[in-house]
């Protein structure tokens, strides 16, 4: 495991010579009476720091603010917010899946936390309450053929603008290009955060009742974790294109394949591997393969991929509905019928193949275009038959999947506490996305983590700094009489 740099703690000079926000005391058992009432109110407000603008940050802002209006919250991210949020799903933003309502059905899709999140994770805040939320906050969703939910619009403008609208209406505090550098826990218990602008020279501290860490993939984020007394998983690649040693697949570049059955083979899985064989759409591109059954592969074999250096082979069925003797069948059939026809202008339409493959097929068996179907040989037919069912692929690299950018690693779940998202190591330290080890295959999964771990999250924050309000209250009112 590589060692993260380790965050060093604000010097207490520092901290005096530098205006200090939400520098506050809690309400002792015995109240004093030395300051006035409201005095004490701004003394006592509680206070939370996100880090991390993304889906999961801002999510439990919001949440952590309607159940607390009085907590003071603050999002700190260093980039844009919603970054990802934005150019997901080609922007048009896959906000959730439709079709993996149920908890133990949908953690199933899952590579990293699929047993741990078959709990009461996604119950507490599911897919359905996903949609729900976005329904009633003015965004009309619509799931299409395949489970992936989208916005009516197809803009992922219309998600970012709500979350960002409604935490400002809410009077979250949203800084951007800002990041923080260090932080640490002083003798009261509070958080003191160094807050650093990017462009200029600017220093910042930020003293915080309660800390929220989401900053996605982020070193900033495994650092701060690390310091406070959590491992961290070394995060590697999931989510990417798959590169073909065969350089004639260029010239498929662009078909389509609604539905095959895809096998990964690695050398350091010796055993069999239920999820490294999926089944679904595939794509060819101009350096290999693609499509969900890739990525899908990608996201379950992430770890061994980066361990065996991208190294693999890929074993394809391209017509998986259909057995191999009915193949061998249909391809006699058409030779009997076709005997006349060139191999190139006539082959079985049952397989719902493109006339382009079926040519780069025939290449492969060395076959003449030109040439009759009656003077096919017939261990040649077996051969494409079989090409078709089991043709072996040999992957020499990845690609990366756009500018969505998913990793395997982070801190481990065991370290969490899945019904609040709090750090077993310090109290009032949160976590939430994928600054965890949890990653979901492609469909709208990796967002549904954010969503929930955001809401466990913020509910947690804003119920503790209700009771705690609740309670200075009491003790005001106790002085008063």
């Amino acid at each position: 495991m590589p060692q993260w740099p380790w965050l060093h703690p604000a010097s207490a000079a520092a901290r005096r010579a530098t205006p200090s926000v939400f520098r506050r005391r809690r309400c002792s058992s015995v109240c004093a009476s030395a300051h006035s009432n409201h005095a004490r109110e701004q003394e006592d407000e509680k206070s939370l720091v996100v880090v991390g603008g993304g889906a999961a940050g801002v999510y439990a802002s919001i949440r952590a603010k309607t159940l607390a209006p009085h907590l003071n919250v603050v999002v700190i991210e260093k980039g844009k917010f919603l970054s990802k949020v934005r150019i997901s799903g080609g922007g048009r933003c896959n906000v959730t899946n439709g079709h993996h309502l149920e908890p133990s059905g949908l953690a199933r899709n899952y590579p990293r936390g699929h047993k741990e999140l078959r709990g009461s994770f996604f119950n507490t805040h599911g897919p359905r309450d996903t949609m729900r939320w976005f329904s009633d906050h003015g965004v009309e969703l619509k799931t299409e053929d395949d489970g992936r939910v989208f916005p009516v619009t197809d803009n992922s403008a219309s998600v970012v603008d709500c979350l960002l609208n409604e935490a400002r209406r809410l009077g979250v505090s949203l800084q951007a290009g800002k990041s923080v550098s260090s932080a640490s826990v002083n003798n009261d218990g509070k958080f003191v955060l160094k807050v650093e602008k990017r462009t200029v020279d600017f220093v910042d501290y930020l003293n915080a009742n309660y800390v929220l860490v989401a900053t996605g993939s982020s070193q900033q984020g495994y650092s701060f974790a690390a310091q406070h007394g959590h491992t961290v998983i070394p995060p590697v690649p999931s989510l990417f294109t798959f590169k073909i040693a065969d350089k004639r697949l260029a010239d498929l570049s662009g078909v389509t394949f609604t539905k095959v059955k895809a096998k990964l083979m690695l050398d350091s899985i010796q055993k069999k591997a239920p999820e490294l064989t999926q089944t679904g759409p595939l794509l060819v591109t101009h350096w290999g393969l693609s499509g969900p059954v890739v990525l899908r592969l990608s996201a379950w074999g992430a770890r061994e991929l980066y361990q065996d250096k991208y190294q693999a082979k890929l074993m394809i069925d391209f017509i998986p509905d259909i057995h191999i003797e009915d193949v061998k069948r249909i391809i006699f059939q058409h030779k009997d019928k076709h005997a006349k026809n060139k191999v190139n202008n006539s082959f079985p339409t049952e397989f719902g193949l493109v006339k382009r493959f079926w040519r780069f097929l025939l290449e492969q068996e060395s076959l003449d275009g030109d040439m009759h179907w009656a003077t096919v040989p017939k261990n040649h037919l077996n051969a494409i038959a079989l090409r078709l069912k089991q043709w072996m692929f040999e992957v020499v690299g990845k690609g990366q999947f756009k500018d969505e950018f998913v990793t395997a690693g982070g801190v481990p779940l065991s370290e969490i506490s899945l019904s609040t998202m709090e750090s077993k190591q310090q109290p009032n330290l949160f976590f939430a996305g994928e600054v965890l080890n949890v990653d979901g295959v492609t469909g709208g999964f990796n967002f549904q983590n954010a969503w929930t771990g955001g809401y466990i999250a913020g509910t947690s924050i804003g119920t503790l700094a209700s009771s705690s309000n609740l309670e200075r209250h009491a003790c005001l009112q106790l002085e008063a009489s």
